[in-house]
């Protein structure tokens, strides 16, 4: 490690990568829905935090509200930000289904529970307009 550089808890690294690569991911019930409860949100971050940890991943922060949650995930390159969206969006709704389905079936029909769509962001690090002028300003060698 460069003596130049110090250890920051947040950057993780493999074998041939350094990275700190954060998602904002927010997942809503079928037709908006308010099918959720504080249990259910509950037991839905024990699940998807378990996903992310098959994944190599971290579940950095979990809350939501009736109709929606939102998730930071800390993640690896490796990882396709889709198929992890897919695992936590396919498992969740397998257990929750499973664990509340008298609450549930109340609210939502047809085995589905979160919305096929989702919103992902990528975030952390500096603003996109200080990544500009860094690189903007980088020493170019001459011809």
């Amino acid at each position: 490690m460069s003596p130049r550089w110090t250890p920051d808890p947040n950057v993780r690294r493999g074998r041939s990568v350094v990275h700190n690569l954060h998602a904002h991911l927010v997942f809503t019930t079928k037709y908006r829905r308010g099918a959720l409860t504080d249990p259910i949100l509950t037991r839905c971050q024990q699940v998807m935090a378990q996903v992310c940890e098959d994944f190599g991943a971290q579940l950095r922060e979990f809350n939501g509200e009736d109709d929606h949650v939102h998730l930071l995930v800390h993640y690896p390159p490796a990882v396709a930000l889709s198929k992890l969206v897919n695992s936590l969006k396919g498992v969740s709704a397998r257990y929750l289904r499973q664990e509340f389905s008298s609450h549930l079936s109340q609210y939502l029909w047809g085995g589905h529970l979160w919305s096929p769509s989702y919103f992902a962001a990528s975030c952390g690090g500096a603003p996109l307009g200080v990544v500009k002028e860094y690189i903007e300003n980088q020493k170019r060698p001459g011809p």
